[in-house]
């Protein structure tokens, strides 16, 4: 990889996330999966990283700011990844520990404090331990192949901040 550009490297993990979040919206509105608390931090995230990395694409910088964005886009997946541990924690929970599920997002907007609100955000709840789809050939659930491109795009952030 040290023959791609950082510029070219950023485009690259712009188009990775819009793809992700790409993906996220056809799962929603096609194939009718309703996204969890966490699964809506998970793709908060995604158009974070893809973000920066688009203004470092646009930018094009030099060595200290290939390096800023690099680590910028790293801790922004390593944050979303948070999110996605959180979600697979709870899917491998014994259904008796499991927490109870809340109300709908829109519900929570309309009628709980703002706090209550990014509490439930941040922790989920049991709609986030629910296994709506798996992949057929991998069988891992929807927050594990989140967790694993947030780790691509961690290393791919990591490499971009860290090369020579």
């Amino acid at each position: 990889m040290n023959y791609l550009g950082s510029r070219l490297i950023n485009l690259y993990i712009f188009l990775y996330c819009a793809a992700l979040i790409g993906t996220a919206y056809y799962m929603e509105h096609v194939m009718r999966l309703e996204p969890c608390h966490l699964c809506i931090m998970q793709r908060v995230f995604f158009w974070a990283t893809g973000l920066v990395a688009l203004a470092g694409f646009i930018q094009n910088p030099q060595t200290k700011g290939r390096k800023i964005y690099g680590f910028s886009t790293a801790a922004l997946a390593l944050a979303g990844s948070g999110f996605a541990i959180r979600q697979v924690y709870l899917q491998n929970l014994p259904k008796d520990q499991v927490p109870a599920c809340g109300p709908s997002l829109q519900y929570m907007l309309e009628e709980f404090p703002l706090q209550e609100v990014i509490k439930a955000m941040f922790s989920g709840d049991g709609n986030c331990a629910e296994i709506q789809w798996q992949d057929p050939i991998l069988h891992l659930s929807i927050a594990q192949l989140s967790l694993i491109a947030f780790g691509m795009l961690i290393a791919v952030s990591l490499f971009q901040a860290l090369r020579k």
